[in-house]
């Protein structure tokens, strides 16, 4: 019986090795896969101006779709966006919809438990913003306040590890239901990207958005499929040419109104 159960054991970590070691090639054989089909598939923002948007032609416009159309092209193949939100974009790589994420996604522990993280191609920060006459400047100062904020966007998770208990944190499921929000007072406050805040600012007087505080300066990276080094290897090294030939630098004039930062 004992040496039964042995064998069985045995047989069960050789096949489970074996699974992994299956899972592992397939994953790393992504750029292969992309060069193959001659396609590019990337999750992108629809709904995050200058990162991700809708132009007047119908069409999207914006960084992330730049970048994601320098990458494709750099790698010699056609481009295929598609439209994310924040809580969906990683199960869109995870479940293989997708090949990459470039969609304003920050990097964390929890995150990269599940992903992997290419070098970074965008600066962000995300802040407490609100009208000037509000005397915010700190965490604790939101005690008794009402901050929205996007689900499952980076801005949720450092806004929910500062706020003090007495602040009421309302989640919306896309950044314009937050701005909206914030338009229409339903909210005092919205933590979000200072780049949301200066585009909105830009579209309407409405209730200007002014910086309160910095809750996290969170740079953009493209998100990959674990286990897939020669992707990976791929995608870092169009960035580092871009950022080396100026490419990155203009599409950060073009979208951020900026160039990028010195150290970046």
């Amino acid at each position: 019986m004992r040496f039964r159960l042995s064998v069985s054991v045995s047989v069960s970590l050789a096949l489970a090795c074996c699974v992994l070691a299956f899972t592992t090639a397939a994953r790393a054989d992504g750029l292969d896969t992309i060069k193959k089909n001659g396609v590019l598939r990337v999750a992108v923002p629809q709904d995050f101006p200058p990162f991700g948007t809708v132009g007047p032609d119908l069409k999207p416009r914006g960084y992330d779709i730049d970048t994601a159309a320098l990458l494709a092209r750099e790698m010699g193949v056609k481009l295929e966006l598609v439209p994310v939100t924040s809580t969906n974009r990683i199960p869109f790589l995870t479940t293989n919809k997708v090949d990459l994420v470039i969609s304003t996604l920050g990097k964390n522990p929890d995150r990269e438990k599940v992903i992997d993280f290419s070098a970074a191609y965008a600066p962000f920060f995300s802040a407490v913003f609100g009208p000037a006459d509000l005397k915010v400047a700190k965490p604790a100062d939101l005690a008794g306040k009402v901050v929205g904020v996007t689900r499952g966007a980076i801005e949720d998770l450092e806004l929910t590890k500062v706020a003090p208990p007495t602040a009421t944190i309302k989640r919306f499921e896309d950044n314009n239901s937050t701005i909206q929000a914030y338009l229409t007072g339903q909210v005092q406050l919205v933590a979000t990207g200072n780049t949301t805040a200066a585009a909105l600012n830009e579209r309407t007087r409405l209730r200007r958005l002014d910086s309160r505080f910095v809750i996290k300066d969170s740079p953009c990276y493209v998100g990959l499929n674990k286990n897939e080094p020669a992707l990976m290897a791929e995608v870092n090294r169009i960035l580092a040419k871009t950022k080396k030939d100026g490419s990155l630098n203009e599409l950060s004039k073009k979208w951020l109104t900026a160039p990028l930062p010195s150290d970046f």
